[in-house]
């Protein structure tokens, strides 16, 4: 499942990033990359400091130190706006979709194509929700004018990947991107986290509790253990059980990729 359009050098690579809130210390030194055409899982526990890294990525949270490098460039995220410009996107869980909109307003939300007269450009807002939709192979929606609040689970996520897509992004992130749906929504879904790499050439990275789905999309998975990374797993050359034990007891083996501690002081 390799992909062979994948680069050697990271698009983004994080390093040293440690984060505090409070006495609390969410993220310790943490290394982390994800390649262009790459499919990387970004696995731990409950408090593992999953969110809080990627929410440091989007701009949320300003990380106490560190380094990040978009492209081989220092990059200095201060806000969702920054992050936004140099092509990361990130899908939430909630998706942050409106109910009461449809499919194309959803799409705009917030970036809505205006005439000079401040007139919605309904036409060219359409075409490019339809071209984005069908690149992406997005075939189950009866309408791009239908209500949000009508389309099922694995249709509202095709819908915010989508959304993501379109804005000349180079990074996806989507966090839990199958969590609460059936067996057909999720294989649908998965089915278009691979067209991202594999297709449009994205680094992509998954955040998931679901193993069987990290181990169905993933080229490289990521273990963060209590704030630290303990661990870089080629997909191909482990295994669950192995992935599980780097989650659970913060033991680092056969690691590829970033070189980390086994995470057994922490």
């Amino acid at each position: 499942m390799q992909n062979g359009s994948q680069n050697s050098s990271p698009l983004l690579d994080l390093r040293n990033i440690s984060k505090a809130f409070g006495s609390v210390q969410a993220l310790t030194d943490v290394d982390f990359e994800v390649r262009q055409g790459e499919v990387m899982a970004l696995v731990g526990d409950n408090g593992a400091g999953k969110s809080t890294l990627i929410k440091c990525v989007a701009g949320i949270h300003p990380y106490d130190s560190g380094e990040i490098y978009f492209d081989g460039k220092p990059a200095h995220i201060h806000g969702p706006k920054e992050a936004a410009k140099l092509g990361i996107e990130v899908v939430y869980q909630d998706l942050a979709l409106c109910d009461n909109l449809d499919v194309v307003q959803n799409m705009y939300l917030g970036r809505e194509a205006h005439d000079v007269l401040q007139r919605l450009r309904e036409p060219i807002m359409e075409q490019r929700t339809s071209e984005t939709m069908a690149s992406l192979a997005v075939t189950s929606l009866n309408s791009i004018r239908q209500k949000v609040a009508s389309l099922s689970g694995g249709q509202r996520q095709s819908v915010a990947v989508a959304r993501a897509v379109m804005w000349n992004s180079r990074l996806v992130i989507l966090d839990e991107p199958t969590a609460a749906l059936g067996v057909a929504q999720t294989a649908q879904v998965l089915a278009l986290v691979k067209r991202l790499a594999a297709e449009h050439n994205l680094a992509v990275v998954i955040i998931s509790h679901n193993l069987y789905d990290v181990f169905e999309v993933a080229h490289r998975i990521t273990v963060l253990r209590l704030g630290r990374n303990v661990g870089v797993y080629e997909r191909s050359k482990t295994t669950q059980e192995e992935v599980v034990l780097a989650i659970t007891a913060g033991k680092a083996t056969k690691v590829s990729g970033i070189p980390k501690t086994n995470g057994e002081s922490v």
